[in-house]
């Protein structure tokens, strides 16, 4: 429980989680943006970096309660390739001048419980939990290429990378027997997740 706090102060107060590959926007040159598309880019990548920060939660939960070991350690392996993400998403926000949402500890705590609570109910329901929200983080992520400034190579790869890893990582869970949420669920984690979006969007 200690080293799961400490891996929560960390998360939340922007320390290196301890991700260790080098990030894709390393190889782009850094664009030349106006007040304006700097803003818009660090609002977006602001709520790239809440949703590591929740994906962290979320694994790390699960895997705290999951029913079998292979399904803890596949949510424990999936918490670690996310460090690189949060990390990635850290730097970026530090080249633009911009700071991580204040409302983190927020997310995580609620992320952490969703994860627990669910591992506890079942695996086939906590994977579930893991593939749909992974769904909705492919669909921001596809929205943030449409959306940030065309010339700002760095955050556009970097979104590029975190969408086929975020991709990979619903296709495992469903392939593990994710169970598929009904129409209500989706809707209502939709709902949610647009929510946190506008409100770590804007700090």
């Amino acid at each position: 429980m200690l080293a799961e706090i400490d891996h929560a102060l960390r998360t939340v107060g922007s320390a290196s989680t301890g991700g260790s590959a080098p990030s894709p926007a390393d190889a782009a040159p850094e664009a030349e943006l106006d007040a304006a598309e700097q803003r818009h880019a660090a609002g977006l990548m602001r709520v790239n970096h809440s949703g590591e920060v929740c994906a962290q939660a979320l694994y790390r939960g699960q895997a705290l309660t999951a029913k079998s070991a292979a399904t803890r350690a596949d949510m424990t392996a999936a918490a670690r390739e996310e460090e690189d993400h949060l990390d990635w998403c850290q730097q970026r926000l530090d080249e633009l001048d911009a700071h991580p949402s204040r409302l983190n500890p927020l997310w995580y705590a609620a992320s952490f419980a969703l994860g627990a609570g669910a591992g506890l109910v079942g695996d086939r329901l906590g994977l579930g939990f893991v593939a749909a929200t992974e769904d909705q983080v492919c669909e921001h992520l596809r929205d943030h290429l449409e959306r940030l400034p065309a010339q700002d190579a760095r955050s556009r790869a970097l979104v590029t990378r975190m969408l086929a890893d975020e991709a990979a990582h619903a296709h495992r869970a469903r392939r593990a027997g994710a169970l598929t949420f009904p129409g209500p669920v989706q809707a209502a984690m939709t709902l949610t997740s647009r929510l946190m979006t506008a409100l770590s969007y804007r700090g």
